[in-house]
């Protein structure tokens, strides 16, 4: 149903509107709009006075981190850089141009292309020759013609086979190259102008963090490397098109080779994209290909020395969940290999966050339901263009955050000790397994575990400082990334009103969360009147949503549909918030998990000490969920130490009234209880020293005792913040369940399948309680886990890698321990 045509009120939202937003105080919805205009059973609601209340400042986000790069944040930046607030992209008249009159309003379009500054001199010359005569990539040739040549011993390896792999490399190497012209970028912003004004409402982009990014293009004389998030296939135009109407240089885009089809390969590697394998090794024997990875490092390095801009994604792929999908860091390590031979002074890094009110392909359900994934075709792109221009999308709003030195990062990686990677298997086993609760690890707790400083040579050193580089990047794109209606509406519907919910409270509430996000320093992808913002999310999450009138007609009764495609839709939204709330998410699930565990060994339920939570438990018994859930999502970054995300997490919960400090009731906590180490964490990582001087963290750090709120408020905030864990640990539970039908081995992709069908069926047939817990990425997740974990090894038979049951887990009861651990944590 047409939520639009029920309600009868305005789809209106002040970014759509408006093409320059300031980032201040957030508009009050009256300035823009005429109250009397919105359905009566909503004024009802917004005369209470609460929609007055918005009047929190925007954040800026996306300063870089002052831990790992605290030379790099006083760059680029000034206190003026925060005011200059939101501009949207494909709002272009007149005014943009340099001409002015009745004539320049109907071509502004054209004047706006046409007066960019884009020129071929800009970009790489002569990078094909330059490549082949590369000595890194002449000493590959030379290898590997050794391999299958006859020699003799004047000559060294046969001139043929040299011959051979030179015509070979000089063949990957046309395949992979992009041929940028000027002239297409033009032609192709005019075209996306038109398309993008077509079904997006606003591009939003902060002018301030684009201050930034030009300067670092126009000012420092070294290469930007751009990292985004990967959420659909808009994202490379999206960039491109911002930057060309920014007059910032196009950079080289890594597109994946299924891209690589004819007609539309021309038109990207005009755009700028080059084309790589999707997964480097792709021989018959399995081994590496050194030919093509020497051949994909000279590219890059030379695009690199003649100052280049690059644009990878480090996801590899768009994320089918709305999360941010694990890192793989191949083409970063190019980039740090290449700074490190010093074939470049340095590199500047810019994540890049994107947010969408709806992605462009709706919804990658066939892909959740397990259909295989339908490879790219011109046919396939022109219909989904098609498609396109017959629908809405929202809004979209790109943040790009403050670009940072590399070569500072890797200096300060050097002066630190970073800590070994543990496996999942050496972190939880023992609590699982051992019966030794909460002795998961923390970052910084163990010198044991540290590795040396070193330089970048040292493998291991290496490899640790790139995996790093790489989470730090994707964290700080994802947090920058701003929060759109439909994710917060999305939310309320599945964790907080699943059954149904009036519209009037779904607006109150809808206006108490996008409060909490600001408070948070999250920024929002949207202003305005959050009776009609929540009406445009309505109607773009369409058949997601019910919508029924009460008997009087007066009020509309909004509910999320039951179907299974719907509820994993609405997940894929719900997600774009789901890095708001996880540490406290985690903190009310470990909560509730020692709650239970103290209830079931008390003698009398009686006994006010069962309900006593000691806040270092907790805490302890929080990382050690944040490291099983660690394929869902990063809580925090590698420069800082799960105790201080969590403790910040407890401190707020007590901030909120959710949980309570019960100081005087600490003398009834039972003897038994296990102490906390005396050994601590360090100070924050991102207080100065001086912070740390003035503080009373060192007071903080010894053992206190809290209280779960028993008042209706905070209990409900309680009860959200585990629900929105609630379907992850349902997946979870339901995979240990399936282990025991596990009796002899099989390929993994065969597992994977018939663990997504006994979850799927739990869900159809109503026996799971959340539906979306059987989506494919969540499947193939806990399977992943479970290798690493040790539930699951790989045995190699006949050339085939199988699954099976490891030695720990082949006892049944060790099977029962794991699914009584998920099932501890949920409310389930």
């Amino acid at each position: 149903m047409d939520v639009r045509m029920v309600l009868g009120g305005p789809d209106n939202i002040l970014l759509a509107n408006n093409p320059d937003t300031g980032s201040g105080c957030l508009k009050h919805p009256c300035e823009d709009q005429d109250r009397s205009s919105s359905p009566s059973v909503l004024r009802s609601v917004t005369t209470t006075g609460k929609e007055g209340l918005l009047n929190r400042k925007r954040p800026f986000v996306g300063r870089c981190c002052h831990s790992c790069t605290p030379l790099s944040q006083e760059r680029l930046f000034n206190p003026s850089i925060p005011s200059l607030g939101l501009r949207n992209v494909i709002y272009i008249n007149e005014t943009h141009t340099r001409h002015r009159g009745w004539l320049a309003r109907r071509l502004s379009y054209v004047l706006f292309v046409l007066e960019r500054d884009v020129r071929k001199e800009m970009f790489a010359r002569n990078v094909v020759e330059n490549v082949l005569n590369s000595s890194r990539l002449e000493s590959a040739i030379v290898e590997v013609a050794s391999e299958g040549a006859s020699t003799d011993a004047e000559s060294g390896v046969d001139s043929k086979a040299v011959s051979k792999v030179r015509r070979k490399a000089r063949g990957f190497l046309q395949e992979m190259v992009a041929n940028i012209s000027p002239a297409f970028i033009r032609i192709t912003g005019w075209v996306l102008l038109k398309l993008f004004n077509g079904f997006f409402w606003s591009i939003q982009i902060h002018k301030g963090q684009l201050e930034m990014v030009k300067k670092a293009a126009s000012e420092y004389n070294v290469p930007l490397v751009f990292l985004p998030v990967h959420k659909s296939h808009i994202d490379y135009l999206l960039i491109t098109f911002i930057l060309f109407c920014h007059n910032i240089k196009a950079p080289h885009i890594a597109a994946g080779n299924n891209l690589n089809i004819p007609i539309l390969s021309t038109l990207i590697r005009k755009l700028g994209g080059f084309f790589i394998r999707r997964k480097l090794d792709e021989t018959s024997d399995g081994k590496k290909d050194v030919l093509y990875r020497s051949l994909l490092h000279a590219y890059t390095e030379e695009l690199l020395r003649q100052q280049q801009f690059l644009e990878v994604y480090l996801e590899g792929t768009r994320s089918r969940s709305g999360k941010p999908s694990p890192a793989h860091a191949g083409m970063l390590s190019i980039v740090v290999d290449t700074l490190c031979a010093n074939s470049i002074p340095d590199v500047l890094i810019v994540p890049v966050g994107i947010s969408y009110d709806r992605i462009i392909e709706g919804n990658y359900n066939s892909e959740q339901l397990g259909k295989p994934k339908k490879n790219e075709s011109l046919w396939g792109i022109a219909c989904g263009v098609f498609r396109m221009l017959r629908k809405n999308y929202g809004c979209v709003r790109v943040d790009f955050t403050q670009p940072f030195s590399l070569k500072e990062y890797l200096d300060t990686q050097r002066s630190r000790h970073l800590q070994a990677s543990l496996t999942l298997e050496q972190i939880l086993l023992p609590t699982i397994i051992a019966a030794q609760p909460d002795q998961a690890v923390f970052n910084g707790e163990d010198e044991d575990l540290h590795l040396n400083s070193r330089d970048l040579s040292d493998e291991p050193w290496r490899r640790q400082v790139i995996a790093n580089l790489a989470k730090h990047v994707l964290f700080t794109a994802s947090k920058s990334s701003a929060i759109m209606s439909s994710h917060i509406v999305a939310c309320l519907l599945l964790y907080r009103h699943r059954q149904g919910v009036l519209l009037s409270k779904l607006v109150e509430d809808f206006f108490n969360m996008k409060e909490e996000i600001l408070s948070r320093d999250f920024d929002l992808g949207f202003s305005g009147n959050s009776e009609d913002v929540v009406m445009h999310a309505l109607s773009l999450l369409g058949n997601c949503v019910n919508v029924t009138s009460t008997n009087r007609n007066t009020e509309f009764i909004i509910a999320p549909s039951n179907t299974v495609p719907a509820l994993f839709e609405l997940n894929f939204y719900s997600n774009g918030l789901f890095h708001v709330f996880i540490a406290d998410a985690i903190i009310a699930c470990s909560a509730l998990a020692l709650l239970r565990e103290q209830s079931a060994t008390s003698v009398s339920e009686q006994n006010s000490s069962s309900k006593l939570l000691s806040q270092e438990r907790l805490i302890r018994r929080a990382a050690g969920l944040s490291h099983f859930l660690s394929n869902e999502v990063a809580v925090a970054v590698p420069c800082q130490t799960l105790y201080q995300v969590f403790h910040d997490a407890v401190t707020r919960l007590i901030e909120y009234g959710v949980l309570i400090v019960a100081e005087e009731d600490q003398e009834e906590l039972s003897p038994s209880e296990e102490p906390w180490p005396k050994k601590f964490p360090g100070a924050l990582a991102w207080r100065s020293d001086e912070e740390d001087e003035d503080s009373d963290f060192g007071d903080e750090q010894r053992d206190r005792y809290l209280k779960v709120s028993p008042s209706a408020e905070p209990q409900e905030f309680y009860t959200f913040l585990q629900r929105i864990l609630t379907p992850v640990l349902e997946a979870y539970s339901g995979a240990a369940i399936f282990l025991h039908s596990l009796i002899s081995p099989m390929s993994e992709r065969e597992y994977t399948q018939k663990l997504f069908k006994y979850l799927l069926t739990r869900t159809e047939r109503g026996v799971a309680a959340y539906g979306e817990s059987a989506t494919h990425y969540l499947v193939k997740n806990t399977v992943k886990t479970f290798k690493e974990l040790g539930v699951l090894k790989e045995r190699r038979e006949g050339g085939v890698c199988r699954l099976e049951l490891s030695s720990t887990f082949l006892p049944q009861a060790n099977r029962n321990k794991l699914l009584q651990y998920i099932l501890g944590f949920s409310l389930l």
